[in-house]
């Protein structure tokens, strides 16, 4: 039987880590927050936070090794993954394990075990090293293309590449736009898919593995703009996610929950992406589930019973993003946009603004997904973020 408190540092201390660090301490348990920068989301809630690079192998084993956590708990890719193995080493839990953080913290060793050692069904693709070698990679592919960092998140240097005239530009997009030192690109065929979606997965330490009911979502320049649930799949598209979903969290292994993205091309279901973490678009399981996806993470990873899972009839979210660049913010409208009925904000709470960066989210339930998403739309259309 585990004992409590147990204690908790984060790797990451963005909005989605800030929802983690209250289901911790929900949970009674004490939360160390790390970041690069002080201030953080997560920081905000957690018990002590720590700014520090932790792409810096000797900076992160400093720190961890000062706490002693019984849990790692990584929130973001940028990490060095050669102290997380050292530190697995020294009995120190990191959660799903040190291996599957580094297979997924890159775009071509997640896509290269999809595709490759598992045998599942991928967009067509292709690594450059450079302008050349990109140029050479697209032509087989077919226009248009997309070309991504093989390491960023929310969409940073994403492109979507029409002809070959338009891959210097995205070359160079893709290069501002990665995380770490990496100079490598994927780039992929294009498809025309009908929903793209987020299937939710629990890998628990004794017990089945666990499926919420699939997100749809919606993204714009690689990063996720709206997501409602459940989507509508039929039972044979279904049961091919979900397959997919365990044949490579089994093999990455581990414990808590997985966002495991796909297409839906026709009736032919399309590995995409993983996250060994929870997802930006299951902010919506905060007011569709009776356990969000930040409880079952915390479940799984203390080894905690999870009971069935209850959703809403339909639910969705819509992101409350920045205008203009801003030293500080304000919020307005908050009021307006919570006069609609079974409606929640989110104001994350960080401290400056950029174009086009999240600052929040308006989440809506209704009896159908139009209204829900009617709802949620109009909610995050009330809130302005303004200049403190």
């Amino acid at each position: 039987m585990s004992l409590f408190p147990r204690t908790v540092m984060l790797l990451g201390s963005g909005e989605l880590g800030k929802e983690v660090v209250i289901a911790a301490q929900r949970l009674g348990c004490r939360v160390i927050a790390c970041d690069r920068y002080g201030g953080a989301p997560a920081m905000q809630v957690a018990d002590l936070a720590e700014v520090l690079d932790m792409t810096d192998a000797q900076a992160l084993l400093e720190v961890v090794r000062r706490h002693r956590p019984d849990v790692v708990i990584p929130e973001i890719e940028a990490l060095a993954v050669s102290a997380l193995a050292e530190l697995e080493q020294e009995g120190i839990t990191i959660i799903p394990t040190a291996n599957a953080t580094a297979v997924t913290m890159n775009r071509d060793q997640i896509r290269d075990l999809a595709a490759g050692d598992l045998a599942l069904r991928t967009a067509r693709f292709a690594y450059a090293s450079s302008v050349e070698e990109l140029i050479q990679a697209a032509e087989p592919l077919g226009w248009p293309v997309v070309v991504k960092p093989v390491m960023s998140s929310s969409g940073k240097g994403q492109s979507i590449v029409e002809g070959p005239e338009g891959l210097a530009n995205a070359w160079s997009n893709a290069m501002d736009g990665a995380r770490g030192i990496s100079t490598r690109v994927i780039v992929e065929e294009f498809l025309q898919f009908n929903l793209e979606i987020t299937l939710l997965t629990v890998r628990q330490h004794s017990g089945e593995t666990l499926f919420c009911p699939p997100i749809g979502h919606e993204q714009e320049r690689g990063d996720y703009q709206c997501s409602w649930q459940p989507a509508e799949l039929s039972p044979r598209q279904l049961n091919q996610a979900q397959a997919m979903a365990r044949t490579v969290t089994d093999h990455l292994g581990g414990v808590g929950l997985f966002g495991v993205e796909f297409f839906l091309c026709d009736e032919e279901v399309i590995f995409s992406e993983l996250s060994p973490r929870p997802h930006d678009t299951g902010l919506v399981t905060l007011i569709s589930q009776n356990l969000s996806e930040f409880e079952l993470h915390l479940r799984a990873v203390l080894n905690l019973p999870i009971p069935k899972l209850r959703t809403a009839d339909a639910a969705a979210s819509r992101v409350i993003l920045a205008e203009q660049a801003l030293q500080s913010v304000s919020y307005a409208g908050v009021e307006d946009a919570l006069a609609e009925p079974d409606t929640k904000v989110l104001l994350f709470g960080k401290p400056s603004a950029r174009p086009g960066r999240r600052m929040g989210v308006a989440l809506a339930s209704a009896e159908q997904l139009t209204e829900a998403r009617s709802k949620a739309d109009r909610a995050a259309a009330c809130i302005k973020v303004r200049s403190n």
